[in-house]
C-alpha cells in the first residue's frame, strides 16, 4: 500500500518541477469556408418586387440582393476565415436585366472576377447564345458581331466553368469536369454537373453538337478520378434543384424533385452539394449511399442569399470531417455599405445602357405580376400571349401560346424612376420581362394536336401551365390522370374540332419542343414572325394604360 502511495505522489509531483510549459497540440483539422451563390442571371442592381425579397421563417420578408451588397457580404465572410473560396452553382448570365444583357453579360463576368469567384458550374442559361459564346465568356475577346461595347478588351472569366456531363457528339469532353483548389496546402476538389435535360430548356440551335449525360454517372466518375489523385475533400456544384413548400432560408421543406434523386445516389466520397436552377432556398441534411449525412443547399436566386459552408478537413486523411461541417444560408441584406468597386461597375453599366434602357415604351395602371394564380394563369402571361397574337396577325393565328419560363420579371406600378409614379414602362423594364430574343413562329395544328399540347402541361415530375391569348378557353381537372386532364376546349367561343386545322403562334423555343412540349414539333406550314421582345414592345405602344 505504501509503495502505491509513493508512486502516486511521484506522478503528481513531477509537473511542479517542470521549468517549461507543455507545447500546445497542433490543430488536427484545417478550416475551409465555401461561399456559394446560384442563378445570379446578371442581376447587378438590386432586383425589384418579389424577386428582390427573401422570405424568413416567420413568413415575413426582407429586401435582399444587389451586386454592391453581395460583394460587401462576401468580403466580410472571407475576412472571417482565412481559407475561403467563392463558388457559383450556375446561371450566372442569361435572362439578365438590360444593363448586363445589352453587353452580352460582360459586366456580370467582370463583377464575378471582382468578387473572386474561383469556380462555377455551367447552367442552362450559359448556353443561351451558344457554345462559342460560352467559350468567349471564359476566354475573353470581343463579340463577333457587336464587338466590345462595354469595355475593350473584354478579358473573359478568371474562373473555371465546369460541366462533367457535357460532351461533344463523339463523346469527348466539352468542358472541364472538375477543379482542384489548393487552399493553404489543403486540396479541395470541386465537381461541376449541369442538368441532364438541358436540351429541353434551351433552343436546339444553341447546343447543336453537344450532349448532356446523366448527372450521377458524371459525378461518380469524376469523384473517382479525384480520389485516385488523392483529393479526398470533394464538393459538387450541381445546376439542378428541387422546389420547396415555403419556409425560411435554412428550412428544408422540399418538394422532392430531380436534385433529391441525384443527391441520394451521388458518390459517398462527395462531402457537400450546392444546387441551383430551381431558384429555391433550403438547407438540408441528406444521407449519402453509405448512410452518412451530408449537407445540400441552395441560395434562392439573383444574389439574394449566400450558401456558407465551413468545412473541417483532417490534416492526416485530407478528408472532410462531416460531423464538424457547419452550413447556413445567409441573407444578402441591403443594410450594409455598398462595395465601392462593385458600385462603380454597376454605375458604369447603367450609364452606358441608359440611352436605351430609360426610353419609355408604354404604361400600366396596376401591377402585372408573372406569379400565377392557382389555375396557373398570370396577368403578365395574359399580356405576353395577347402581344404575341397581335404581333403575328399577318400569319392569321387563331391563338397564341407562350411558356411561363420565358417571362422573367414583373411590371410593377407605380413604375420606373423615369415615370415618377405614373406607371411608365421603360425599355429596360420590358427587356427584363422578355430577355431571350426568341423568334415568333406560327404553325398549323389539328384540334387533336392542340389538345395534346395542353395535356403536356402535366408530367409525373412537374406542372408547367402555358400562358394563352384571350381567344383560347379550356377546363382541366388537376385530379384526373395525366393525359386526360383537359376538357371543353374552345376558340373564340366555338368548340375545337379534333380534325380541323388551327393556326397557333409560339416562340421558336416552344416550336422546337422546349420545356417538353414535343407535340409542337409536329406543326406544319410554319411561318416566321418578329422577336418576342419586339412583339411585347409593339403591344405596349399600341395599348397605353394597360389594366391588369
Amino acid at each position: 500500500m505504501g509503495t502505491a502511495v509513493l508512486a502516486a505522489a511521484a506522478v503528481t509531483a513531477a509537473p511542479a518541477g517542470s521549468t517549461a510549459p507543455a507545447a500546445a497540440a497542433a490543430p488536427s483539422t484545417t478550416q475551409v469556408r465555401l461561399i456559394t451563390f446560384n442563378d445570379l442571371h446578371g442581376n447587378l442592381e438590386p432586383p425589384a418586387g418579389s424577386s428582390g425579397r427573401v422570405t424568413l421563417p416567420d413568413g415575413t420578408a426582407v429586401d435582399a440582393g444587389g451586386a454592391q451588397f453581395l460583394a460587401t457580404h462576401v468580403a466580410r465572410l472571407r475576412g472571417e476565415v482565412e481559407n475561403s473560396l467563392v463558388l457559383s452553382a450556375g446561371d450566372n448570365v442569361g435572362a439578365s436585366p438590360v444593363n448586363s444583357a445589352l453587353f452580352h453579360d460582360e459586366p456580370t463576368i467582370e463583377f464575378l472576377n471582382q468578387l473572386g469567384v474561383s469556380t462555377s458550374v455551367v447552367g442552362n442559361h450559359e448556353f443561351d447564345e451558344g457554345f462559342e459564346e460560352l467559350r468567349r465568356m471564359s476566354d475573353g475577346g470581343c463579340h463577333p458581331v457587336d464587338a466590345c461595347q462595354f469595355r475593350n478588351p473584354f478579358p473573359g472569366a478568371d474562373f473555371e466553368q465546369l460541366g462533367a456531363n457535357v460532351t461533344f457528339a463523339d463523346g469527348g469532353p466539352a468542358l472541364r469536369p472538375f477543379d482542384v483548389q489548393n487552399v493553404n496546402g489543403t486540396r479541395v476538389g470541386i465537381i461541376g454537373a449541369t442538368l441532364e435535360e438541358l436540351p429541353s430548356v434551351v433552343a436546339p440551335g444553341a447546343i447543336e453538337g453537344l450532349e448532356f449525360g446523366d448527372e450521377v454517372e458524371a459525378i461518380n466518375r469524376t469523384s473517382k478520378m479525384l480520389d485516385t489523385m488523392g483529393v479526398k475533400a470533394q464538393v459538387v456544384l450541381l445546376h439542378q434543384g428541387d422546389g420547396t413548400e415555403g419556409g425560411g432560408p435554412d428550412d428544408c421543406n422540399l418538394t422532392p424533385g430531380p436534385a433529391s434523386e441525384i443527391v441520394k445516389a451521388a458518390s459517398p466520397n462527395v462531402d457537400l452539394i450546392f444546387t441551383g436552377h430551381s431558384h429555391a432556398q433550403y438547407n438540408c441534411t441528406v444521407a449519402d449511399p453509405a448512410g452518412n449525412p451530408r449537407q445540400v443547399l441552395q441560395a434562392a436566386s439573383y444574389g439574394r442569399l449566400l450558401s456558407v459552408a465551413d468545412l473541417a478537413i483532417d490534416r492526416v486523411s485530407k478528408d472532410v470531417v462531416r460531423s464538424e461541417t457547419k452550413a447556413r444560408n445567409e441573407v444578402v441584406t441591403r443594410d450594409v455599405p455598398a462595395d465601392p468597386a462593385a458600385q462603380a461597375l454597376i454605375d458604369e453599366a447603367a450609364t452606358k445602357a441608359a440611352p436605351i434602357a430609360n426610353r419609355p415604351v408604354g404604361s400600366i395602371t396596376g401591377d402585372l405580376p408573372r406569379t400565377p394564380a392557382p389555375s396557373g394563369e398570370s396577368p403578365m402571361g395574359d399580356v405576353i400571349a395577347d402581344a404575341q397574337f397581335e404581333a403575328t396577325a399577318a400569319n392569321s393565328p387563331h391563338i397564341a401560346i407562350t411558356n411561363p419560363g420565358g417571362i422573367r420579371a414583373d411590371l410593377l406600378f407605380p413604375g420606373s424612376p423615369v415615370g415618377e409614379g405614373d406607371g411608365v414602362v421603360t425599355y429596360g423594364e420590358a427587356f427584363a420581362v422578355q430577355p431571350f430574343g426568341n423568334i415568333m413562329q406560327t404553325m398549323t395544328l389539328t384540334g387533336a394536336q392542340l389538345r395534346a399540347v395542353l395535356e403536356q402541361q402535366w408530367t409525373p415530375e412537374e406542372t408547367n401551365i402555358l400562358q394563352v391569348s384571350a381567344g383560347l378557353h379550356y377546363s382541366y381537372s388537376a385530379g384526373a390522370p395525366i393525359g386526360s386532364k383537359v376538357t371543353e376546349i374552345s376558340i373564340n367561343g366555338q368548340p375545337v374540332d379534333p380534325n380541323a386545322p388551327y393556326r397557333v403562334s409560339v416562340n421558336n423555343f416552344l416550336a422546337g419542343g422546349g420545356d417538353g412540349f414535343s407535340e409542337l414539333t409536329k406543326g406544319t406550314e410554319v411561318v416566321g414572325g418578329p422577336v418576342d421582345l419586339d412583339a411585347f414592345l409593339a403591344y405596349l405602344n399600341a395599348h397605353p394604360g394597360i389594366t391588369p
